[in-house]
Order: C-alpha cells, then sequence, then structure tokens
C-alpha cells in the first residue's frame, strides 16, 4: 500500500563545534564517549553529562508535524507523494537574498536541501534523518540552507539536541498548499545546463514516479495509479482508536466503499496518524471518487460521533482492519 522507507538508527552524538548539554554545573560541551567527561566527574562522557544528549538524540517523536498547518498533508507528502512541493512561509520572514523557501518531497541526489543560483532554498523532505525527531532535523537542515552559498547542496547530520524545530521557524497561520507534479521537473529551472548527474538522476527519478493526484474536495487525499489498480490513500488526524472505531461501524453496514467495485482494504500508521487505504478498479480516476469521497467524509463524521458500543459484527470489521494495519513510522 505504500513503500517503507528504511528506519535509520540514532548514533552516538559526536563532538560539534558549539554543541551544549545542560548540567547541574551549567552547560558542558559535547565530547567523544569515551572521553572524560568536561563537568570534571572523572567519570565517562557517555556515562555522565552524554546520556541525557544520548537520550535526546535517539528519543522518537512519533508525531513530528503536529502543530503545524495541514500535519496530515505533512504526513502525506512525507510517506505517499512522489513529486510535490509546497511554498514555506518563515515566522520571521524571509531572509535577505532569500526570495523563497519551498519544501519537495524529493530533490537531485537525494540532497538534503540546496540553495540555488538565485539564493532560492529547496528542502528535501523525504531523506532519512539522523535522530529521532524528523522536525528538529528538517529545520536544521533549513537554518543551513538559508546560510548556504548560493548554487551549493546543504548535507544532512543530527541537529543539536536543544536546536529549534519547523515548529519554531515557520508561520503558524501561513498557508500549506501541497502542488503536485506528474515530474521532477522542477529540479531544473535551466534544464540545458544542468549537470550529467542531475540529469541522470531526473530521469531515474521520473521513471520510477507513480501518477499521484491530490483531491480537492476533502482534506489530504491522495488518488494514485499503479499497473494493477488505482488506490486513494488519506491522511485522517482523528485519535487512530476512535477512528477504527468509526471505519469498522461503516464497513459492516457496507457504507465504506466510494462506489462501485471499490474497497476499503486497510490502513497503515505513519507518523502518528492514521492512513486508510482504498482499492479502485483502473478505470477510476481522482476525478471520478471527488465526490464519492466527500459523502464518505460525510457518513464518517456521523460514525465518529457514534460513542455506542460495537456490535459483534462491527467488532469482526474492526479486527479485520486491525489485522491488515501497518506500521511505516
Amino acid at each position: 500500500m505504500a513503500k517503507k522507507r528504511p528506519q535509520t538508527k540514532a548514533k552516538r552524538p559526536q563532538t560539534t563545534g558549539g554543541a551544549r548539554t545542560a548540567g547541574a554545573d551549567g552547560d558542558v560541551p559535547v565530547v567523544g564517549a569515551r572521553e572524560p567527561c568536561p563537568c570534571g566527574s572523572g567519570r565517562r562522557y557517555k556515562a555522565c553529562h552524554g546520556r541525557a544528549a544520548s537520550h535526546a538524540a535517539t528519543e522518537l517523536v512519533h508525531r513530528p508535524f503536529e502543530g503545524l498547518p495541514s500535519e496530515c498533508d505533512w504526513v502525506a507528502l512525507r510517506e505517499l507523494v512522489p513529486a510535490a512541493t509546497v511554498e514555506l512561509p518563515l515566522k520571521d520572514g524571509l531572509p535577505e537574498g532569500v526570495p523563497a523557501v519551498t519544501l519537495a518531497t524529493v530533490l537531485p541526489m537525494a540532497w538534503p536541501a540546496l540553495r540555488r543560483d538565485d539564493g532560492s532554498v529547496l528542502l528535501g523532505l523525504q531523506n532519512d534523518t539522523s535522530s529521532g525527531d524528523i522536525s528538529r532535523d528538517l529545520a536544521d537542515t533549513l537554518q543551513r540552507a538559508l546560510e548556504a552559498k548560493p548554487g551549493t547542496p546543504v548535507q544532512g547530520r543530527r541537529a543539536p539536541a536543544d536546536s529549534p524545530r519547523l515548529q519554531d521557524l515557520l508561520d503558524p497561520e501561513g498557508a500549506f498548499e501541497p502542488e503536485v507534479h506528474s515530474g521532477f521537473e522542477f529540479w531544473v529551472p535551466d534544464p540545458e545546463n544542468a549537470t550529467p548527474d542531475v540529469t541522470a538522476s531526473l530521469e531515474r527519478a521520473n521513471s520510477a514516479a507513480i501518477p499521484t493526484v491530490k483531491l480537492q474536495g476533502v482534506d489530504a487525499a491522495y488518488w494514485c495509479e499503479t499497473p494493477e489498480k488505482n488506490h486513494l490513500r488519506w491522511v485522517m488526524p482523528h485519535a487512530e482508536e476512535l477512528l477504527l472505531d468509526a471505519l469498522a461501524r461503516l464497513h459492516a453496514a457496507g457504507r465504506s466503499s466510494l462506489g462501485e467495485g471499490t474497497r476499503l482494504v486497510g490502513s497503515f500508521r505513519a507518523h502518528g496518524l492514521t492512513v486508510p487505504v482504498w482499492d479502485l478498479p483502473s478505470g477510476v480516476t481522482a476525478e471520478d471518487v471527488e465526490k464519492p469521497a466527500a459523502e464518505f467524509a460525510e457518513r464518517l463524521a456521523a460514525a465518529l460521533a457514534t460513542d455506542a458500543p460495537l456490535t459483534a459484527d462491527e467488532r469482526r470489521a474492526r479486527g479485520g482492519l486491525t489485522n491488515r494495519q501497518v506500521t511505516l513510522s
């Protein structure tokens, strides 16, 4: 139902210039794990103040995009959508010399970020990150991209444990309006002058991209086309247990489909949210499911408002949906 990205284990904190971790005696510099702790305790760093730094670096944030406008679309662009861009408004406005900041699902050669020749910034979303907090790692990459020399990519790293997150840098009132593309031509504003590596990367990415369309009538629902059948994958903000109950009520009542030949086949978890998935006949387009999806949203709202205990049939339906659930992150 969705491609699972390999998980990257967080590494032990490394020595970084200026990085600090709070301790009882004030700020303690980050050093090698086996070196004596700078606080003077006589113990190795990993057994002293390094414990807190290591925990901060590896602790998994289950909902890294919580609090951002359109959290569900952030999850969709991270896990479901091959090619899309979004203009990102910064809380303090754009720095001088930076005409735009754009979030992109993927960048050439899987760069974490790119400062273009004109000073604009592209921030890649679908990259493995070094810590358990995607939001903090992306914010660190963004800050370094804003200061990078125009025309250069920005490499990833583990963000300092006390560094800002995206929620600290982006305008909380700003719009988040993804533009889904059929390919990755947005990588190269001037294709004739693209390097051979970028051109080859573009060709590979375009050949692997699954046609995807964002529905307009409901939030964070994405139609995609595959050789065997089409699908609708819909990122929903509701609490998982309540959502599964509501889906089970509709499924047991025969009201969970999106029209003839369609079928709710299960769901997966991604970054703390639940993503129901429907199989669609290959001839069903994104436009075809706009109205059925809007009607389903109304049925779902009514089911979510119901607090009666599940019936035996609804419990069986819920068990079937739960058994087919996959966790991506």
